[in-house]
């Protein structure tokens, strides 16, 4: 119940409980000089929109009755041509649900005599505006933060659907766009500028995969825009995510708390020429480190051009281990051109120099005033040594266990000189994570970005030279012995039978029986007809052949 007088408004808050009213609360309030100049139904109209705003816990999401005195209250609603003042607060009483009613002054007593109240202490105490701003200013308006970036986008082509209110220079933007993405239920991808496919993500799926390519097991902990870089090579996508991937690695700790003392402190860069992948590798040994399973050492090797990094755990930093190791490196990559290290007695001593010899590996030394001939190797090291100190655990243990962690991350991080992974440089193809499998992408984008004129022309050209052949039950075929194809004797055949077809599978396998023995499976491309003594009528090459006597 809501009244004004000249001075004054008052409203009595109540609800109604077997058809008689029952008050749960009052108010009332003095009003201001300007507030006192208003006409009669903007007084009546500031006593509802105090009530609402004094009652607001009571009446918000609630059906509600307002009963004034004042007829033209209830036409102010369906009236567009009103004051400003007017039309503010009927947006701002918009967010209630409710229903005036014009009763009596009469009828209205309680309302009635608040609004007659006159304040004992308005000299006293200071006149204050009666709050006529709601907290919610922005009523009408609905927001979401869980709304996808890509919402639009999916909108247009799940179902063709296009905001509406959009400019002509933002409807310019909008179908530039999203001519780059494409829907294959119930994902959204986008075809990036390097004509790679990307899942869009958004959220805290967006956030996981990120803390997965920072921090996870592959991770490594690399810098803001090299994680980035990490989750495009595992193919996600969404706008923010270089300015994502710096606010995770600032806020992070343990990537806060490592870091050199100034950028100007090192050393100038040296430009080595390299010829080819492989050719040129640096070698050192890490400091000693806890014992981990008996490992103290860790001998680290990187190809100066792919910037590759092979490492391992040994228990000693001697001759032996070392040459080892070398062995075991020439034999995957072969040989290389030279080996760059520094001047410590591992590397100088007759076992290497031996080594060294035998292969034909140049051996360069570096010497403590120019610290830069095996810059490389020590960058890799502190790579590999950043990595491990955010990994381990606080009694290092653990540290055998996580160099193969660690190499894959630092393997599978871009690299600014080369503007690839190393991985993708030496394999062709960038490393599939287990983010990939954890996210459902990698059987999407396997199948997206598959080139399929490529495929189908290599298809049909090796299908081309295949022979057509049939085989049927009861034909008699030779099965060729794939141990004579490897390994053949003197004067011996390959092909041994002839045997009977008994039965043939859709899939290109056939079983064959044997006189003397049980019956046994084979592949089709292994077996061909056997033309000796009276067969069936056969088809040979889509040829029809009938047998001898026919």
């Amino acid at each position: 119940m809501c009244d004004a007088s000249d001075y004054a408004i008052g409203a009595v808050l109540g609800q109604r409980i077997e058809k008689h009213f029952r008050p749960i609360h009052y108010a009332s309030k003095t009003m201001t000089e300007a507030e006192s100049n208003y006409t009669t139904t903007e007084k009546e109209m500031l006593a509802v929109v105090y009530a609402f705003e004094k009652f607001r816990s009571y009446l918000i999401m609630n059906k509600s009755i307002v009963y004034t005195d004042h007829s033209a209250f209830k036409y102010i609603f369906a009236k567009k041509d009103t004051k400003a003042r007017l039309l503010r607060w009927v947006l701002l009483l918009q967010e209630f649900d409710f229903k005036v009613v014009d009763t009596k002054g009469a009828k209205n007593l309680a309302a009635d005599h608040l609004s007659r109240l006159e304040n004992p202490h308005k000299d006293a105490l200071e006149n204050k505006n009666i709050n006529e701003h709601f907290p919610l200013e922005t009523l009408g308006v609905i927001s979401s933060k869980n709304t996808p970036w890509f919402a639009d986008y999916a909108n247009f082509h799940a179902g063709n659907f296009i905001i509406k209110g959009m400019s002509t220079q933002q409807k310019r933007k909008f179908f530039k766009d999203v001519k780059h993405y494409f829907w294959d239920d119930p994902y959204l991808f986008r075809t990036c500028a390097d004509q790679i496919i990307r899942r869009c993500v958004h959220g805290q799926e967006a956030i996981d995969i990120l803390k997965a390519c920072h921090e996870g097991p592959t991770g490594g902990h690399h810098s803001a825009n090299l994680t980035a870089r990490k989750v495009f090579d595992v193919s996600f996508y969404w706008p923010a995510i270089y300015k994502d991937s710096h606010e995770l690695v600032k806020n992070y700790d343990s990537c806060q708390c490592q870091g050199k003392i100034s950028q100007q402190d090192e050393m100038p860069q040296n430009v080595i020429q390299v010829c080819e992948i492989f050719d040129v590798w640096g070698i050192d040994f890490m400091r000693p480190f806890p014992s981990s399973r008996g490992n103290k050492y860790i001998l680290v090797a990187i190809d100066y051009l792919s910037k590759w990094v092979e490492a391992k755990a040994l228990p000693t930093n001697d001759a032996r281990v070392l040459v080892k190791f070398l062995k075991s490196l020439f034999a995957r990559f072969g040989t290389p051109r030279a080996i760059i290290s520094d001047r410590v007695t591992h590397f100088c001593n007759d076992k290497f120099a031996k080594v060294m010899s035998k292969y034909g590996v140049t051996h360069c030394l570096a010497i403590a005033y120019h610290p830069q001939t095996s810059g490389q190797v020590e960058v890799s090291n502190l790579g590999l040594k950043r990595i491990l100190e955010r990994t381990v655990g606080e009694n290092r243990a653990s540290l055998s266990n996580k160099l193969d962690d660690a190499l894959w991350a630092f393997r599978t991080a871009f690299k600014t000189p080369i503007d690839c992974t190393p991985y993708k440089l030496v394999y062709g193809k960038s490393c599939h994570l287990p983010i990939e499998l954890e996210h459902k992408a990698y059987l999407a984008m396997n199948h997206a970005n598959f080139d399929l004129k490529t495929a189908e022309r290599t298809k049909k050209l090796h299908d081309s030279k295949i022979k057509n052949r049939i085989f049927n039950v009861g034909d008699q075929v030779l099965l060729i012995n794939s141990h004579l194809k490897i390994f053949s004797g003197k004067l011996k055949t390959r092909w041994s039978g002839p045997f009977t077809i008994t039965k043939v599978f859709p899939y290109g396998t056939i079983e064959l029986s044997q006189p003397d023995g049980p019956n046994f499976k084979a592949n089709g491309h292994r077996v061909k007809h056997y033309f000796g003594g009276d067969l069936p009528p056969m088809v040979v090459q889509g040829l029809h052949t009938l047998p001898k006597d026919e």
